[in-house]
């Protein structure tokens, strides 16, 4: 009996045709897609044809990672700025304090 190595898929090829495609639909169809796995694949099934079920999942998964990562640096972008803004603050109090 012969051991027949079966090669694994790599996904290096997939990778920007993914990308490719789900920029596009993002920029096309720009407010309807969220941060919902399932929401995006329905959305998906609705504005796209894709026969392969599994280049479904990896298309609706990245426009669900690349939208979640866009809204946490946008969390993150404001809560920095929350803090630049309160040190501010409170050394016009402290100044108006020595003043007085």
């Amino acid at each position: 009996m012969a051991y027949r190595y079966k090669i694994p898929l790599m996904p290096t090829g997939n990778v920007n045709r993914v990308r490719r495609i789900s920029t596009e639909l993002m920029a096309t169809y720009k407010g309807e897609f969220g941060t919902d796995f399932k929401q995006n694949k329905t959305l998906l099934n609705e504005v796209a044809i894709v026969r392969s079920k599994g280049l479904k999942n990896e298309i609706a998964g990245y426009i669900t990672a690349h939208l979640r990562r866009e809204l946490e640096e946008q969390e993150e972008k404001d809560a920095q700025a929350m803090d630049r803004a309160q040190p501010v603050e409170e050394t016009e109090e402290m100044e108006e304090q020595l003043i007085s």
